[in-house]
């Protein structure tokens, strides 16, 4: 790599990162393992994403495995975001947060929702849309409330 490429792919990362000091994050974590959040909207998705693309959405930082996919994320951040905060669907069906696995993870009429691992998946996706109705039910009261508090 050239230098001068170097030295703008630096200058980038330092801009993008800014934001979230001024918010005191003590450690930055990519949201949902890394994966790029539009690939799962693609044919050969999921794939995890790279620090050459990354994006800050209310908090979070994405990854994204190219300019293109980091461009559709951002000209549309909650069309891309996984339902319930990327916990798990199913659990939030049942008014719980578990850790959403974004290998368990189904898109539904354009939305992504994960689930705790493939077996709570082939549960979830027995009832899916009464699932996801209890859940969408259920999750402006749980939102706010720490996990372990459920």
């Amino acid at each position: 790599m050239k230098i001068k490429q170097l030295f703008t792919s630096i200058i980038a990362a330092f801009a993008l990162f800014v934001g979230t000091a001024s918010a005191d994050y003590s450690t930055i974590s990519l949201a949902i393992g890394g994966y790029d959040l539009v690939s799962y909207h693609q044919s050969n998705g999921p794939k995890v994403g790279n620090g050459h693309h990354l994006a800050n959405h209310e908090g979070n930082i994405y990854a994204f495995v190219n300019a293109e996919n980091k461009a559709k994320f951002e000209a549309n951040p909650t069309k891309y975001v996984p339902a319930f905060g990327g916990y798990c669907a199913y659990g939030a069906s049942l008014g719980k947060k578990f850790y959403g696995d974004p290998l368990a993870s189904t898109v539904v009429d354009g939305k992504l929702y994960l689930n705790l691992d493939t077996k709570v998946k082939s549960i979830w996706v027995k009832e899916r849309a009464a699932n996801i109705v209890a859940a969408n039910k259920l999750w402006p009261s749980i939102k706010y409330v720490p996990a372990t508090e459920l």
